[in-house]
């Protein structure tokens, strides 16, 4: 019994000048923890490409904010995600930023009263004036509005459509949204409501009597449903959890076939019983993630796993 569950000795990591970042991943590969299982990550990733499964990405919490924005934007470019499901949050804050806004290095201790008497949101360790979603979201946001209700005239969109109506009207080549629309990724957002872009819909009505687009969510679960229904092999990259990791998975769950390929990078814990944190052996129970599907949970800062992840995998599609 020894013999047959002790075959893989742990190989210490070997350090040396100019390594890139694919080299040390796979010095990574024969270690323990959370080192093991990100090189484990980066296996699984490849094997998506490389079998040429549909990959979807799902992503939660403030990305765009901490920085991560460019990685996604590769990501499309490259050809490495077909279809995107996020929160509004990192959609507006990608949006922010591509009508001139930004996002500043501040500190996780602030005193927080204070920033309120100075109108800067806080979002951990990075700041954000708040006259900043006004100038750099608000205003043209509503001007985009305005112009997509009256090409669309009362007809209803999905997230989707409307994710790609915007990005066809925006320049910033370094933009989510823009980037998923010149590459045809679609940008599914299912709480859309709960973003300052569902805000911006209803005020455009109730607050600025404007007709904004109207958004139909069975239409929307009939496009996602349609998108990744008849794919031969599925593969979810899921960064925090959230939504998006339920809205991913329900797809699998309706129409019974389970997910090939399953990478999560999350901080959350099964304990309290909450989806962020749930194993991916659990969402085998369900019927979402397949009995021998390649899967690995990350329980690790997705700000530090996600760009060694992409890098990596990059690198080694370069070199295939």
């Amino acid at each position: 019994m020894v013999l047959e569950v002790c075959k893989r000795p742990v190989k210490p990591v070997s350090l040396k000048p100019g390594m890139t970042v694919g080299e040390l991943v796979s010095e990574m590969g024969d270690t323990g923890f959370g080192a093991g299982r990100l090189a484990r990550a980066v296996e699984i990733y490849e094997r998506m490409i490389k079998d040429g499964a549909l990959i979807l990405l799902g992503f939660a919490g403030a990305m765009v904010p901490a920085g991560m924005k460019k990685i996604i934007v590769e990501m499309i470019r490259r050809k490495m995600v077909h279809i995107i499901v996020s929160t509004g949050a990192n959609m507006v804050h990608d949006l922010l930023e591509a009508f001139g806004g930004a996002h500043y290095k501040g500190v996780g201790t602030a005193d927080d009263r204070q920033l309120y008497k100075w109108q800067i949101d806080r979002i951990f360790d990075v700041f954000v004036p708040e006259e900043y979603f006004k100038g750099y979201f608000d205003n043209p946001m509503l001007s985009i509005l305005d112009e997509i209700a009256r090409e669309t005239r009362g007809t209803s969109l999905s997230s989707a459509d409307l994710m790609r109506e915007i990005g066809g009207k925006i320049n910033d080549e370094n933009s989510i949204v823009r980037s998923a629309f010149e590459h045809k990724v679609p940008i599914f957002v299912p709480a859309i409501q709960d973003s300052c872009i569902g805000l911006l819909l209803w005020e455009a009505a109730a607050k600025y009597n404007r007709t904004p687009p109207i958004i139909d969510v069975v239409k929307e679960l009939n496009q996602f449903f349609s998108a990744v229904k008849d794919a031969e092999k599925t593969g979810a990259i899921i960064l925090g959890g959230g939504v998006p990791k339920n809205y991913i998975f329900q797809v699998a769950f309706e129409f019974k076939k389970p997910y090939n390929y399953v990478i999560q990078i999350t901080m959350d814990r099964p304990e309290p019983g909450g989806l962020s944190g749930a194993t991916l052996e659990e969402a085998v129970s369900w019927g979402k993630v397949g009995e021998e599907a390649w899967k690995v949970q990350v329980i690790s800062d997705t700000t530090i796993c996600l760009p060694i992840l992409v890098a990596a995998v990059m690198e080694r599609i370069s070199e295939r």
